[in-house]
């Protein structure tokens, strides 16, 4: 987060990446390029490139932020690319939830060019016919070793490996065999096409890596066509740079991946097939947060155990659950921001992130009062039947939106918590004798309460003083020091609430191989029946509020219907977790 530099003025969070295309920029490296039509391109081109296998979190959001605000910032453009090279688990719902993802944090792939949205199959016969060049320059080889044999030869981090036995096959017998294996000879695992580096490389990496592999599988865009694969780290590059990406912006465990990168592209320049200058590749740290999990098969777990109640559950750190919590674009655009880029690995606490909420919503979310916990309070000298009306502001700190109004009545709701039998030291709200101001109302003096059998207080009594109303000059005559929230009875709007809180109550809840169920926290949601302000039934699906006294809640996007709406608490108003 942004800190004081000592002179007063603030620092802004570290982000090197800026300084890399700052200084690209001055030297011009990317200047002046041309697309394959004579296209002018602009010298910043970035991309947000993910596999459509499952739904985008909170740490994709940061990348997402990341690439299109660099791409915005420097009068450039970034694409957006689905990495659909695996066509076991890729989905056409999972694009769809991705390109909805990317557009609701604020964000366009669109130019004055056209659009920008591309797949990695898109390129396929590009990335086909370039490896068979590789295969006749002497850089790529079909290897017909088994899945065993090829993970025995391959050595370890203090071994070397072993070349195979398959590498110096001739051009002619690999790119036979390439072709067959293209036209669907073989079964899966049967032959694999490989880079031939160096098998003794203190890189794993650069161990005569797979370029290719056979996989007779249905591919949601391509269908049958193909039935060989490009592996990622052959056509993560190789799309950057047939869409003219110049800086390739990865998170930190691609570093080691980064000499194929520079590798593969070099081999291809040497073909003609791009010129220069190259792609870079550049590694950022990854968005670590407390309290939360982002591993992919994790999520799906919580999702398929029934835990959680779907993708979009509002516990969820995806995107399409933090929208659902009632999250906004602009509030996860400035925690990005706050966090800033940084090239080694660490922890941001989830507090960051609900601070940058708090933060965003406070200036725009309209008031209201909800009483979530509640107790009747009867004024018993008010007149029965009869009602008044009161006013308070939309947003105390922006007076030209105006005032909302609602009734005051004989019966009303107030939190349970305003109302103590013996009150406790310093307790300044409801007790018998004691008074408060009902907020925006009159002041009342508490006279009494009502029990059950069981003992429990059913409703309290008071009285109240018919000059004291909030705004007149008679309020000035009554000084209390208690104020409380409440709602009438008779207009109140009964609602479902749901409380959300952090899913987890361990900071790292899978760490060291823990058992990240065993962290789950009960009160994660806890459903209410609560009482809210006259015009709240009108609230639309995604319309956020603070209810004042406890937090920003939100209109739920998918089980709100007109008249009968259902709240979800984003957050509350301060932090209770202490972190």
């Amino acid at each position: 987060m942004s800190h004081d530099s000592g002179n007063g003025a603030p620092v802004a969070p570290s982000n090197f990446l800026r300084g890399i295309i700052e200084a690209d920029q001055r030297s011009g490296k990317y200047a002046g390029r041309v697309d394959r039509q004579g296209v002018a391109l602009p010298s910043v081109i970035t991309r947000f490139p993910p596999e459509p296998n499952g739904y985008l979190h909170i740490g994709h959001a940061k990348s997402i932020c990341l690439n299109f605000g660099l791409a915005r910032d420097y009068g450039g453009r970034c694409h957006l690319r689905f990495d659909d090279t695996n066509p076991t688990k890729e989905e056409q719902e999972y694009v769809d939830t991705i390109i909805d993802s990317v557009e609701w944090l604020g964000f366009s792939w669109r130019d004055t060019q056209g659009e920008h949205k591309y797949f990695a199959s898109d390129h396929f016969d590009l990335m086909y016919e370039m490896a068979e060049w590789l295969v006749n320059a002497g850089y790529a080889y079909v290897d017909s070793q088994s899945a065993e044999e090829m993970a025995a030869n391959r050595g370890s981090f203090s071994e070397p490996g072993k070349n195979s036995r398959f590498r110096d096959r001739p051009a002619e017998e690999s790119l036979d065999l390439l072709r067959k294996m293209k036209a669907g000879a073989f079964k899966d695992g049967a032959h694999i096409l490989r880079a031939k580096i160096d098998m003794a490389s203190p890189n794993m990496n650069m161990r005569d890596p797979a370029i290719y592999r056979i996989r007779h599988a249905h591919h949601h865009r391509t269908g049958d066509k193909w039935c060989i694969y490009p592996m990622y780290d052959y056509a993560h590059p190789v799309s950057d740079a047939i869409e003219n990406v110049s800086h390739s912006i990865c998170t930190l465990e691609f570093q080691d991946h980064r000499p194929f990168y520079d590798w593969i592209l070099a081999r291809l320049a040497e073909g003609k097939f791009f010129p220069q200058p190259l792609p870079e590749q550049f590694e950022f740290a990854r968005l670590n947060l407390t309290y939360a999990i982002t591993s992919k098969r994790k999520l799906l777990q919580l999702v398929e155990e029934k835990i959680v109640d779907g993708w979009d559950d509002p516990r969820m750190p995806t995107i399409v659950g933090i929208r659902r919590r009632g999250y906004t674009p602009s509030a996860i655009q400035l925690f990005a921001e706050r966090i800033g880029v940084a090239k080694s690995d660490s922890w941001i606490d989830m507090s960051v992130l609900e601070g940058a909420l708090r933060d965003d919503l406070d200036p725009t979310a309209p008031r209201s009062v909800a009483v979530l916990n509640p107790l009747k309070l009867i004024i018993d000298n008010y007149p029965e039947g009869q009602s008044e009306p009161c006013s308070a502001p939309v947003h105390p700190h922006h007076p030209e939106r105006g005032h909302r109004h609602f009734p005051l009545s004989r019966e009303l709701w107030i939190e349970r918590e305003d109302f103590m039998e013996v009150p406790s030291k310093g307790y300044f709200r409801l007790f018998p004798g004691n008074r408060v101001r009902l907020r925006y109302g009159f002041v009342v003096e508490c006279t009494g309460f009502d029990k059950d059998e069981a003992g429990n207080i059913t409703a309290v009594h008071c009285t109240y003083f018919a000059d004291s109303k909030s705004g007149t000059d008679g309020a000035n005559n009554y000084k209390v020091k208690g104020n409380i929230h409440w709602v009438s009875a008779v207009h109140a709007v009964h609602a479902e609430v749901r409380l959300y809180d952090r899913l987890f109550k361990d900071p790292h809840p899978d760490a060291s191989g823990k058992d990240f169920k065993q962290a789950l926290n009960p009160n994660a949601k806890v459903v209410i029946h609560a009482y809210l302000e006259p015009g709240a039934e009108q609230a639309k699906p995604e319309e956020r509020f603070q209810f004042e006294r406890h937090g920003y809640f939100v209109a739920d996007s998918v089980d709100s219907t007109p008249g009968r709406p259902v709240f979800n608490r984003i957050v509350t108003l301060k932090d209770s977790w202490g972190g």
